[in-house]
């Protein structure tokens, strides 16, 4: 187990951080690909060719007309740099912490923190120093203190930059179009003098200079309470557990517009919204440290939910998505797995009120599945958009759509089920008589309609043929855990088929042996944390449990490999191919789900 030193604030440690939790945690912060950001903070803060610069976690889609502009557009703040009291730049080495960067210099430390999620607190080292940067504004205008620099039009933004320590030099110029350059140097020799950046689309700014030492301890507390507070793990665990409930407090943004409340993004940088069943992952892993934020991962999807039952793809701060016109139009959702996420919050929390608050929402977002997406009438549904599957680029989806695809029928089976034991809970007896009968007569379905005894797998089909790829999702009806003995052993018979799905970091998401297989393409080969961890459960439900505790094992042993947790992996070396998106969400908040549930198994070892 962790030692219970680890969560002891100590302040006798020495470079001003008296955590254990945090030093752990030191440089795994590379400013490269992950970048310093806070708990509901929109401003990420990178480093490149030895200087500092912030992008906006916001979309702008009314702006762009596009809703991935925001990962190709540039810094609001760039070519950041700090300066001796001429205005030199200083060279600078750099230690990260989640709480503070420590840019160390000939003049002594520089260090940035958040003094909230707006605003970067920047501490000055007790000499003649300042800092220079560019801006990607409209407006600027100096005053005594600093100055306040504006976007304006469509999109407005403004950054105020304040001083408490006397200013020596303040200039502002004008560089390439809609860009300010700010040169302030000031008076620091008699410590303790700071600066503030506040980067936000309010009219009011924030100003009022805090004492520096008290916010770097404030956001150091902050960090150490929300670290400290996780249960123990086994010790081999430990280290990229920490870093994982790093990425599950850091991917956080604050309710605005649309995003009705606090709620986790896969990564602010390449991400940035809330989307479906990324939320009902999230939500696994902060059960068990705050059950009102895990619930509210969910109450934000029902928010929105349409007048017919469709929950959408998708919420961002200026709208949701619910349909597309590319690469086919359609309604667009994700796999129904909320009831199943939210009795897994039940199971932890009690809280029955939560149940009864969600249960008419998700009755008729189960109904929206049977009523709008069953074309032919047999029983089981089918993905309209290859989006709704969330496998967005998977070779089911290659001749068009829609497809009859046995893991979204397996879903609904799991979603039954879970509406069951949730209308037992709230009283609502008939129900759950109905729902449990429904999920068994899913199952049945699926072996009548998609069981091929001669393949031993279940096929996904288009307009009645079958479409000849193998993935792992023919073999889902697993999950179920409703399979006769045999159909189970035939599915767990390929998975653990070592030149099928079963290589040293299962389970690609497209056969070993199969043509479509391609290790670096999003769902056409790579391993995703989340499918093996439906796979994991349902091995359990089927009986199988060494097969699932050797799963979990290689899991965990794949996400610790490496030194970031990304979105996929590739399942022959467990790199990260160059296309995953760095400290995401779900294979964050899944590696600390297994990695609890493998110590109180008795696991102690993730290689």
């Amino acid at each position: 187990m962790r030692c219970a030193g680890c969560a002891r604030w100590d302040i006798s440690m020495a470079d001003n951080v008296n955590s254990p939790l945090l030093k752990s945690l030191s440089n795994r912060i590379n400013l490269r690909e992950v970048p310093f950001t806070e708990r509901a903070s929109r401003l990420l803060v990178f480093l490149t060719d030895g200087h500092f610069a912030v992008w906006l976690a916001e979309r702008w889609v009314k702006r762009d007309q596009d809703l991935v502009a925001y990962r190709n557009r540039p810094p609001i703040l760039d070519q950041w740099s700090f300066t001796d009291g001429d205005g030199n730049p200083l060279a600078m080495e750099i230690t990260t912490y989640p709480h503070c960067i420590c840019c160390q210099t000939a003049l002594g430390p520089f260090r940035l923190t958040y003094a909230d999620p707006e605003t970067l607190l920047i501490a000055f080292p007790a000499a003649p120093c300042g800092m220079t940067f560019r801006a990607r504004v409209d407006q600027a205008q100096p005053d005594r203190r600093g100055g306040v620099l504006r976007l304006i039009g469509e999109i407005r933004r403004s950054i105020a930059y304040t001083t408490n320590a006397p200013v020596l030099r303040s200039e502002i110029s004008a560089g390439d179009p809609r860009e300010q350059i700010v040169h302030l140097c000031v008076d620091a020799s008699q410590g303790g003098k700071a600066a503030l950046l506040n980067i936000t689309p309010r009219l009011g700014f924030n100003r009022w200079v805090p004492d520096a030492e008290a916010a770097i301890e404030a956001a150091a507390r902050r960090w150490h309470e929300w670290l400290a507070a996780t249960p123990e793990v086994a010790e081999s665990y430990h280290t990229q557990y920490i870093y994982a409930w790093w990425i599950m407090r850091a991917g956080l943004i604050s309710s605005r517009y649309y995003t009705t409340r606090e709620v986790m993004t896969p990564s602010k940088f390449y991400y940035v919204g809330a989307w479906q069943w990324d939320n009902f992952f999230h939500a696994l892993a902060y059960r068990h440290v705050d059950l009102r934020l895990a619930e509210d991962q969910i109450r934000i999807l029902l928010d929105h939910q349409r007048h017919d039952g469709m929950i959408p793809d998708a919420v961002h701060d200026e709208g949701v998505v619910t349909h597309l016109s590319y690469p086919v139009e359609a309604d667009v959702t994700k796999p129904p797995l909320i009831a199943w996420a939210a009795w897994k919050l039940y199971e932890q929390s009690g809280d029955r009120e939560f149940l009864d608050e969600i249960y008419e929402p998700l009755v008729h977002w189960n109904n929206w599945w049977f009523e709008n997406n069953d074309v032919d009438g047999n029983g089981l549904c089918e993905y309209q958009h290859p989006y709704s599957s969330g496998l967005d680029d998977s070779p089911l989806w290659d001749d068009g759509m829609p497809v009859e695809s046995p893991d979204l029928n397996s879903y609904l089976c799991l979603q039954q089920e879970a509406l069951s034991k949730i209308a037992s809970v709230i009283g609502e007896h008939q129900d759950a008589k109905m729902w449990a009968l429904r999920a068994g007569s899913m199952a049945r379905r699926l072996i009548r309609l998609k069981w091929d005894a001669s393949a031993g797998l279940f096929w996904a089909t288009r307009n009645g043929a079958r479409i000849n790829v193998r993935t792992p999702f023919n073999l889902f009806p697993l999950i179920t855990g409703r399979m006769p003995p045999e159909i189970a052993a035939r599915l767990v018979g390929h998975l653990t088929d070592e030149d099928e799905f079963w290589p040293q970091y299962p389970v690609p998401t497209v056969a070993l042996d199969d043509p479509a297989f391609d290790p670096q393409q999003m769902w056409r080969g790579p391993t995703w944390a989340n499918i093996n961890y439906l796979l994991i459960e349902g091995l359990f439900r089927s009986g199988y449990a060494q097969v699932a505790r050797e799963l979990r094992r290689r899991t965990l042993a794949l996400i610790a490999g490496q030194p970031d947790i990304c979105e996929y992996y590739d399942p022959r070396t467990g790199y990260k191919p160059p296309q995953a998106a760095p400290a995401f969400g779900w294979s964050a908040a899944l590696y600390i789900d297994l990695a609890i549930q493998a110590t109180r198994d008795g696991e102690d070892s993730p290689s």
